[in-house]
């Protein structure tokens, strides 16, 4: 029998990456269907009244394999793809969003879920059993269980276009940034690059058989060169290319994609009785409307807009006092924030990279989460990896108890989309009395090692290291009896709270002595440089905050009206962007054809959750301040309430049992030096 029906025989019970070949995906997942069928079959016949048992925890852990099966599929779609696994991709998806459908709008099965949901009160469950029976109870009633037949088979329609158009959006994006290729022949054309940059510039060139220096769209080749390239002409062309991703209307143009799948989306909440797909999906998020998401952007928007012109007309003076630039284009907006960067608080990533090697920093991140949380990581070579640059860890408890398996994966590749994400290969959960501990893995793309150097990361870079890094041991430390609840299973504006918070550790001198040292002498980084980066983290925090906010209204503006009039992409983005607009449009760019968090991922009317989540986590973060950043205690309340329990309870009720008090925004706009 196929390796993958059947629970992994594996040490920790890992995937089996080295036994599985991709021909046995599909075949897998539809016999997997096809068992999960056959559970939920049985719930529907068993003969017994309905219980809590035997109908939501049944349901519950019913196709446990398919899901563990599933979600090996589509991490590989992400950080390992292929043409094949794409195919396989398009194949699967609409079967696995109709069997999602097949659960969901079977009439039986809702019968019994709305029995128990309707006597709950008297059921005497715990607060988890309770969050689980609304969980369920919900995923039928918002996914078309009170629908009548011909408007359930509208939604299945729907859910299958959908599947497939989120797939193609992405795939589009990924073909487009592997096409692109600029090779420079000339050295003066990288006047300006950092030596690190040339020489990985140089390597990618010779790995391609090519003379001279490859700059690609992958962000480790793209950033650097648009921060420090002297060349202007090459960074509009480079600034234009990325941002024209899946918009040349050609056969990877995204255009009709994002206007059928905002479409899609509005008909689909129509046809449950929402009047968006904001109102659908803002009813499970703690700011509930998308009133309260726009009122929230908005109050943003005018106490950061201040400052971002403020300091959009410096960043446009320095310019022409430096180089007589008349008019400051997007191009020119991370090379001239660099030198003004620079000459602010002679500063500069290259200064910094040096004490940012990899390695050190993971280090450091373990030993931070050691001093936190009690938490142990050991290198093992005894599990399968599904790329040799994949590193594998054992997490223990300071009692030696299995706590998590944790995969990191750092370095870009073909096969692999752009960006950094956390995700898990298996859910932590209690069955049967037995304790199953959750597989986590991190997604980055940092500079690659050259022959000469090790991998010395950004500032930037540092910061999403230790951003996903939060969001794994949310996952790591989960401590909850349902996998749905488990973990970062939690409201969409709350789930970036850890991530974001672990940020915060990167700008303390405590924290930094720990990892900052320099990768050729040891030394640790100078205080002058600590306190340069202290001082320099509010720099440009008024135009950095409008552009958060731009995506946030832009995703809003998708999601929360009619979007049945929209003719054309980029008049309409164009539109959205009026109010957070600082630098001149160009013409041939367009973000929502690329935006791939709303229209792949699961950010649609999520996008504001990272400002959301920056005010708890500012707020959190004050509370460690005034106790002390390693203080035991806090980081005991923050584990206990926060990180351990999920989605079990409402994420305000679990914010304020730790912090004591609702987050107030102060901190955060006090941090970012929007207010004194």
């Amino acid at each position: 029998m196929n390796t993958l029906t059947t629970i992994f025989s594996t040490k920790y019970n890992s995937a089996p990456f080295i036994r599985i070949e991709n021909k046995d995906f599909k075949p897998s997942i539809l016999i997997l269907i096809e068992e999960a069928k056959s559970e939920i079959d049985a719930i529907i016949k068993n003969p017994a009244t309905p219980t809590f048992q035997n109908t939501i925890e049944a349901l519950e852990f019913s196709g446990q394999q398919l899901d563990r099966v599933t979600s090996i599929f589509f991490n590989l779609n992400s950080a390992e793809t292929s043409e094949d696994i794409q195919k396989i991709a398009q194949e699967i998806s609409p079967i696995l969003s109709e069997f999602g459908n097949d659960i969901t709008l079977n009439q039986d099965l809702f019968k019994r879920v709305k029995t128990i949901h309707d006597k709950k009160e008297s059921l005497q469950l715990t607060t988890e059993q309770h969050t689980l029976l609304d969980k369920k109870y919900k995923s039928f009633s918002r996914n078309g269980a009170n629908l009548n037949k011909d408007d359930k088979n509208k939604l299945r329609e729907i859910d299958k276009k959908l599947a497939k158009l989120k797939l193609q959006f992405g795939e589009n994006i990924l073909a487009e940034t592997n096409k692109y290729e600029l090779c420079l022949t000339k050295e003066s054309d990288l006047s300006g690059l950092p030596e690190g940059a040339k020489e990985a510039a140089k390597q990618l060139a010779e790995s391609k058989n090519k003379e001279g220096w490859l700059i690609t769209l992958d962000y480790p080749s793209y950033i650097p060169f648009m921060t420090y390239a002297d060349n202007r002409a090459i960074r509009e062309e480079l600034s234009k290319a990325a941002g024209s991703k899946a918009f040349k209307g050609d056969g990877l143009d995204n255009q009709n994609i994002v206007l059928e799948i905002a479409n899609l989306r509005f008909e689909r909440a129509n046809l449950l009785g929402y009047k968006t797909h904001s109102h659908f999906v803002l009813e499970e998020r703690m700011a509930e409307t998308p009133e309260t998401v726009l009122n929230f952007l908005n109050d943003l928007l005018s106490k950061a807009k201040p400052a971002a012109i403020d300091e959009y007309k410096n960043l446009e003076n320095f310019a022409k006092e430096l180089d007589n630039i008349e008019r400051l284009e997007k191009w020119d907006s991370a090379y001239y924030s660099e030198k003004l960067k620079q000459k602010l608080f002679s500063l500069d990533d290259e200064q910094l990279k040096p004490y940012f090697k990899l390695e050190n920093l993971i280090d450091g991140a373990f030993t931070v989460a050691q001093k936190l949380f009690g938490l142990h990581f050991e290198t093992i070579n005894d599990i399968d990896k599904y790329h040799e640059d994949v590193l594998t860890y054992k997490v223990t408890n300071d009692n030696g108890d299995l706590i998590s398996i944790f995969y990191a994966d750092f370095f870009p590749r073909k096969g692999k989309r752009n960006g950094a994400w956390m995700t898990s290969y298996k859910p932590q959960f209690v069955k049967d009395g037995n304790e199953e501990r959750p597989h986590v893995s991190i997604v980055c793309n940092f500079t690659k090692p050259t022959k000469s150097k090790p991998s010395l990361l950004t500032f930037n870079e540092v910061t999403t290291l230790f951003h996903e890094f939060g969001h794994a041991l949310h996952g790591m430390l989960a401590n909850t009896i349902y996998p749905s609840l488990s973990g970062t299973s939690v409201f969409w504006d709350f789930v970036e709270l850890p991530s974001q918070v672990m940020e915060n550790w990167c700008y303390e001198k405590e924290a930094l002595e720990l990892f900052a040292k320099h990768y050729e002498t040891g030394e640790v980084i100078p205080m002058d440089l600590v306190n340069k980066i202290k001082e320099s983290a509010t720099f440009h925090e008024g135009m950095q905050t409008l552009r958060q906010i731009s995506f946030g209204l832009l995703d809003m503006s998708w999601h929360s009206k009619n979007p049945a009039n929209i003719k054309d992409v980029k008049t309409y983005e164009t539109e959205a962007f009026k109010d957070t607009d600082l630098y001149p449009d160009v013409e041939e760019n367009c973000m929502s054809t690329a935006f791939a968090h709303i229209f792949q991922g699961g950010y649609s009317s999520g996008y504001y959750s990272y400002k959301w989540a920056e005010v708890l986590d500012a707020d959190a973060f004050d509370y460690f301040k005034q106790k002390g950043i390693f203080n035991k205690e806090i980081a005991t309340q923050f584990k206990e309430h926060v990180l351990s329990q999920g989605g079990t309870e409402n994420p305000m009720t679990l914010y304020k049992r730790f912090r004591g008090q609702a987050p107030k925004p102060e901190a955060l706009l006090k941090r970012a030096g929007l207010i004194k």
